[in-house]
């Protein structure tokens, strides 16, 4: 009921193009957010996702975040992942066109799950960027490998995948990294590990730098944690989609928060 309620108000409070004042922004909604456009790939990943639908072999996980509404269980199959677990279709692919619109060098995943979302950005991603896809189970993250090595046979693509509890895998992995270019929070559903994850990757952030946040609303946790993140001061702009949140920090840009639809 509370998240019907979130989204009345999201749908009474958002705008489409015609309310849009910012070009950025503007051009975003044109060109990025609300393009229906298949995309070479999404067929291919697709097939994929349907395959794994398919599949129950049961696989132990170790959740380290807020766990999962509808599996509670520490076993679970593949198909009850991709179909509970696993980011949808529609964020995937909007993922993916926000990287092939920015073009990044160093994309980081927090939450690699089984990988699909994985394919996505990989495939969006410049030949020579590299994509950094944290996990801490051992068990999504072997099948992700797995996934990935069958999905890219054929081509070369930068992915390192980095196991462990992502509190401290986070901060060793980016003294190697010089700047985040996007960062899709996907890892943890509870607010103090997402504002955490979020701290950890501001040290790296610069002008055209990129943070996704998945399920905004997905609990009154999740909606403090985003609201902190909007408030903060190197936040110059968010958009809220209901559900993902991006948060840009354009400093020639004046601070302002979007609700798009």
């Amino acid at each position: 009921m509370k998240v019907l309620l979130n989204y009345l108000q999201f749908w009474l409070a958002a705008r489409t193009a015609n309310g849009i004042h910012s070009p950025f922004v503007f051009q975003l909604y044109n060109e990025v957010l609300f393009v229906e456009k298949e995309y070479y790939c999404f067929g291919e990943i697709e097939k994929v996702r349907r395959t794994l639908l398919t599949d129950n072999t049961p696989l132990p996980i170790k959740d380290l975040g807020a766990g999962s509404k509808n599996l509670p269980n520490e076993q679970r199959t593949v198909r009850q992942i991709v179909k509970y677990s696993v980011s949808k279709p529609k964020i995937a692919q909007l993922i993916f066109k926000l990287i092939d619109f920015l073009q990044p060098q160093t994309v980081i995943e927090l939450g690699t799950c089984l990988g699909l979302t994985t394919l996505y950005m990989a495939e969006a991603m410049p030949s020579k960027a590299r994509l950094y896809t944290f996990e801490g189970s051992e068990s999504l993250i072997e099948k992700a490998k797995n996934i990935t090595k069958k999905y890219f046979e054929k081509k070369q693509k930068n992915i390192s995948f980095v196991l462990g509890d992502i509190a401290e895998t986070l901060p060793k992995k980016l003294t190697e990294i010089s700047q985040l270019d996007v960062v899709f929070f996907d890892a943890n559903h509870r607010k103090e590990p997402t504002l955490q994850y979020f701290e950890t990757c501001l040290a790296k952030t610069h002008e055209d730098s990129l943070f996704i946040f998945d399920d905004i609303y997905w609990s009154e946790e999740m909606k403090s944690a985003w609201q902190q993140i909007q408030s903060h001061s190197k936040v110059t702009l968010t958009i809220d989609l209901f559900e993902v949140g991006l948060v840009f920090f354009r400093k020639k840009q004046p601070k302002q928060h979007f609700k798009l639809r």
